[in-house]
């Protein structure tokens, strides 16, 4: 997702429905799931991933039945300019779980690796979502080297769904990224999508972003405003 001063989610973006699938582990019960997308590119906080170019997907989870989980996640990237990042893989471990009748709460610590740069680009955030009844949820993270930058950063964003019909929804989301002054100005950005559940795993899903300027000016070329386009399915 991130880089330096060059080309950094997400985000965003293509992110995939998770399924779940119940199995026993020493007599505790566990829950794996996994998913995998392609989508037209990816997009992470308003800017490509990819060059505007398509990615393939995947991720998986294991989860206790206490809340505790592990998962790993990864997408080809392509950055500009050029660092010989090919891959991206995201590592987290947390605890996700209800804390009221409608309210959630996910905590975790997300390792971006990318194995292949030319440069150092891995860093760590740590992150806090809270979700109410399942169609409206609050996220925030923070690092102390964002973006492989060395410099801090926080981000916020406010999410919400709305079901239309068993097959139909519509989301929406708005976000703000605030970053060390030393490395560059902070930035806005926004999505809006729907989502079609065509045929159970499968799902489209279309969604709009759009950053400001001062996302144009840390992504040249890369932010703005963008259309993408994603076929997922979950196991």
């Amino acid at each position: 997702m991130p880089l330096k001063n060059i080309q950094p989610t997400k985000r965003l973006v293509a992110t995939a429905v998770s399924g779940a699938l119940l199995g026993m582990a020493g007599g505790v019960q566990a829950q794996i799931s996994g998913s995998v997308a392609l989508t037209s590119e990816y997009v992470w906080r308003g800017s490509s991933q990819t060059r505007e170019d398509p990615a393939i997907q995947a991720g998986f989870k294991y989860a206790r039945e206490s809340g505790l989980y592990a998962s790993v996640w990864g997408s080809n990237v392509k950055f500009k300019p050029d660092n010989g990042a090919g891959s991206e893989f995201d590592f987290a471990a947390g605890w996700s779980g209800k804390i009221a009748a409608d309210w959630a709460l996910d905590v975790y610590l997300l390792r971006y690796q990318y194995p292949s740069a030319d440069t150092d680009l891995n860093w760590n955030k740590i992150n806090a979502g809270l979700t109410w009844r399942d169609n409206y949820w609050l996220a925030v993270g923070h690092s102390n080297n964002a973006m492989a930058t060395d410099t801090t950063g926080t981000y916020a964003l406010l999410g919400a769904r709305y079901p239309i019909n068993d097959q139909w929804r519509v989301e929406g989301s708005m976000a703000r990224y605030v970053l060390d002054d030393d490395y560059a100005d902070s930035y806005a950005h926004g999505s809006v999508g729907v989502v079609w559940m065509f045929k159970a795993p499968f799902e489209a899903r279309l969604t709009l972003h759009g950053t400001d300027s001062a996302a144009k000016r840390l992504f040249p070329g890369m932010a703005g405003s963008r259309a993408e386009f994603a076929i997922q399915a979950s196991f």
